[in-house]
């Protein structure tokens, strides 16, 4: 199985003088080659692209900087235009699995930039790796490579930051899980409320958010096209960079910990489209990352053998005892606690829900008179299967 392995480099000056020259040159024989597809009524091939953007541009006067870089990258510039653009026609044709995927579009000096490097442009040298008319570069290894990478990506994000992305072949080591399933609650403050009983709370990026609000406001008012909106634009960048990253870090290391400890792991489908609509609570919503924490899991149960299993929204988890099946109704989100009337058993919102979303995902309980096609569980992910592979279950809560 192909796993990336990223790591932090320091460019020398020089050399990221070499790296802007290389990232640009990229940015422009993929803007030439999108710009002849939009152009032509069928879309060219790769090798027809290769030939005009790189080939043939490098005799004009105005394109000749571009021998000045590896061909490498250029080559790769244009193999991911046509990827992309078949991506785009398989997902509106529905070969695509997932959320519709739109048309390539131009790229910009200030986004993110790419170099992607085959075997033939870069080469490993103890701790620094060359790469073709750049050089060697000092990589921060923080870990071994598993085995001999096949490509190797540059990348420069918005905050100035530099990293090389390996690609290589991984053997997973599968280990028993210790426990046969697990359902989870995912929340705001409280981030995953376990089935046992385990909570996990959200990271404080209270401050950082502080930082970023300010930063963002002195930015606004800085004159466009100065050096002095450019500096800020950077220090914007780098707080966001510092909010994404520890975010990652936190759904990482929860999303192994949850894989590697259960069978199967059971989530809620949440309608976060609609959620975000609620002006109150929207921001939290959206910096909470539950898309992200649900794609994580999913992809790390196909590589352990787990099974990963996503309920309905319409299944009444809040509503139900997880004790006795007994349903009270809805409850408003102030109430964290509920006493049942039924069997007098207080229970907490988050953990009774919890226990609920772990027994309709695993399938002890079943009602006949609710298998509609809105009470379906999703099988995404199954021991010993591609994550592609779905497969609908009918399941619900108890006969009340």
């Amino acid at each position: 199985m192909k796993s990336r392995y990223q790591f932090r480099i320091y460019p020398t000056p020089g050399q990221r003088q070499l790296l802007a020259r290389l990232f640009g040159c990229v940015r422009v024989v993929w803007n030439d080659a999108l710009a002849l597809c939009k152009q032509s009524d069928k879309l060219p091939k790769n090798s027809e692209l290769q030939k005009l953007c790189i080939t043939q541009a490098k005799k004009h006067e105005q394109r000749e900087w571009l021998g000045q870089v590896s061909v490498v990258p250029l080559q790769q510039s244009v193999a991911d235009l046509g990827v992309a653009y078949k991506n785009f026609f398989q997902s509106r044709s529905g070969k695509r699995k997932g959320k519709k995927v739109n048309p390539p579009r131009f790229k910009r000096k200030t986004n993110r930039q790419t170099a992607r490097f085959t075997q033939r442009g870069f080469k490993i040298k103890a701790s620094k790796v060359y790469l073709a008319k750049v050089g060697n570069v000092k990589v921060k290894w923080s870990r071994p490579l598993p085995s001999e990478p096949t490509s190797v990506t540059v990348i420069k994000d918005c905050a100035g930051r530099y990293f090389l992305s390996f690609v290589v072949e991984v053997d997973h080591v599968i280990q028993p899980p210790k426990n046969p399933s697990i359902g989870i609650d995912l929340g705001l403050k409280t981030f995953a409320s376990c089935s046992n009983r385990e909570k996990i709370d959200s990271p404080d990026y209270s401050l950082l958010y502080r930082k970023l609000k300010r930063s963002s406001r002195r930015l606004s008012k800085r004159q466009k096209g100065s050096k002095r909106r450019e500096r800020m634009r950077v220090k914007v960048a780098k707080l966001n960079a510092q909010i994404r990253d520890k975010r990652k870090d936190f759904l990482h290391k929860l999303s192994t910990k949850v894989v590697n400890d259960n069978q199967v792991i059971a989530l809620e489908n949440l309608n976060v489209g609609g959620m975000l609509k609620n002006r109150k609570l929207s921001r939290a919503i959206s910096q909470a990352g539950w898309h992200e924490f649900r794609s994580l899991c999913k992809g790390k149960a196909c590589k352990h053998n787990r099974d990963f299993r996503v309920i309905d929204r319409w299944e009444p988890t809040s509503q139900v005892c997880s004790e006795c099946g007994y349903r009270w109704g809805k409850l408003d989100l102030s109430v964290r606690t509920i006493v049942c009337v039924n069997c007098g058993i207080e229970h907490d919102r988050d953990d009774n829900a919890s226990a609920n979303i772990e027994r309709v995902g695993v399938g002890h309980t079943h009602d006949v008179k609710r298998t509609g096609s809105a009470c379906k569980t999703s099988v995404e992910a199954v021991c010993g299967e591609p994550s592609t592979h779905r497969e609908y279950v009918q399941l619900s809560l108890f006969d009340w």
